[in-house]
């Protein structure tokens, strides 16, 4: 089974992380010649998806085609190229056309009565500011008074402005095809100071209620949209209450793997289940009713004896990673450490019976590390306030 994973960054380390376990050949397709996923792959193309002919000739021998990337360009030359019945694409363009744009995905979550952040200007401040397109944390901002506010004509038609809205956030896959979809296993995510994920656990800690709450609300929106594949969701708990913040009809990065070491779950053995073998995803309970391992996901960047605690954008554009195993503790890391580099990015892996277990486990390796860097500072701040969170142990 040979799966070509098209992007090599956030998406395509992901992809190509699970195809492995998955037990997959994996064909790395990206027009950069060394981007942060090539040393993850059996085969490399440095190719510019940019003629559908070309393209499916690169293809040809590929058993599965999946984009890992978010150039409209690229995206429409694979979704030609499979109409036309020359590739299998695990990829959804009439799902992705919505979530891709904030703005899109408000009116579907508005006609079917799904609580967001309020809109502004009919709430107060603090407001928070997204890029209607942009993905992730990519220019989001939080406003705190009027003077503050960018003074760009065109803001209504190109960014959302809601309410900040705080509390706790957590992220839920959902799979499948119209009357069969299977919600996944919710994780937590912890934010850094810029709003971009800087660390996912699970099990979320998130009681059976919302939990069950959070599954409906997932399975409504897929088929709302009539998704084949897979979809996250991102909400926030507010007062007892899920408010959606974003939708993503796309394989994520990040929770995947999280969910894979906690419950077991590959979600791109699942993607080749759905899109070449039975059209299904693997039946069984709901992942509330499994017992799954404690799991940290978390990235780190070491630069000039300072280890930061940071979103995976420390991990975006990074020099060719590759997995590790007992990674100063961790189970398994995805880095581009040497010895003897003081400058390097890691993505780690804890696993553990409980909560209890990851986090001392999780801080042992962040204290291996910091002796042998012979680390001076660390940091892990948290949104908007520059604060470390509470210690865990």
């Amino acid at each position: 089974m040979m799966i070509a994973v098209i992007g090599g960054n956030l998406q395509g380390i992901e992809a190509a992380y699970l195809s492995h376990k998955a037990g997959w050949e994996v064909m790395l397709i990206d027009r950069r010649p060394a981007p942060p996923a090539a040393a993850l792959c059996d085969r490399f193309e440095q190719f510019n998806v940019s003629s559908p002919g070309e393209t499916a000739r690169l293809l040809n021998k590929a058993d599965l085609v999946l984009p890992a990337l978010e150039n409209r360009e690229a995206l429409n030359v694979l979704t030609t190229c499979a109409r036309a019945g020359d590739l299998p694409l695990a990829f959804d363009p009439s799902a992705y056309a919505v979530s891709s744009s904030k703005i899109r995905s408000n009116r579907v979550f508005d006609s079917l009565g799904i609580r967001v952040p309020a809109a502004w200007p009919g709430c107060g401040f603090p407001v928070m500011i997204k890029p209607d397109t942009a993905s992730g944390s990519e220019g989001v901002r939080v406003i705190q008074r009027m003077a503050d506010f960018p003074p760009e004509p065109d803001m209504p038609e190109k960014y959302v402005i809601q309410s900040y809205t705080p509390g706790p956030v957590y992220s839920l896959e959902v799979m499948g095809t119209p009357g069969a979809y299977r919600p996944l296993e919710v994780v937590a995510l912890e934010m850094d100071a810029v709003f971009d994920c800087k660390r996912v656990v699970a099990p979320s800690g998130l009681s059976p209620d919302p939990v069950h709450r959070f599954e409906q609300m997932a399975v409504t929106l897929a088929e709302a949209l009539r998704l084949k594949g897979l979809m996250d969701l991102e909400v926030i708990l507010n007062d007892g209450r899920l408010v959606l913040l974003e939708i993503d009809a796309r394989l994520p990065s990040q929770t995947p793997s999280a969910v894979y070491w906690s419950t077991g779950l590959n979600m791109m053995a699942e993607m080749g289940n759905l899109f070449l073998d039975s059209g299904k995803v693997q039946s069984g309970k709901a992942f509330r009713d499994h017992r799954p391992r404690a799991v940290i996901y978390e990235h780190i960047q070491v630069r000039k004896k300072t280890l930061a605690v940071g979103g995976e954008h420390l991990m975006s554009g990074a020099s060719p990673v590759t997995v590790r195993t007992d990674f100063f503790g961790a189970d398994e890391a995805v880095t581009n450490y040497r010895p003897k580099n003081d400058d390097w990015v890691a993505t780690l892996i804890f696993a553990a019976s409980d909560r209890r277990q990851v986090w001392e486990k999780r801080n042992a390796a962040i204290a291996a590390i910091r002796r042998h860097c012979r680390i001076a500072q660390y940091i892990d701040d948290s949104p908007g306030t520059g604060e470390k969170p509470e210690k865990r142990t």
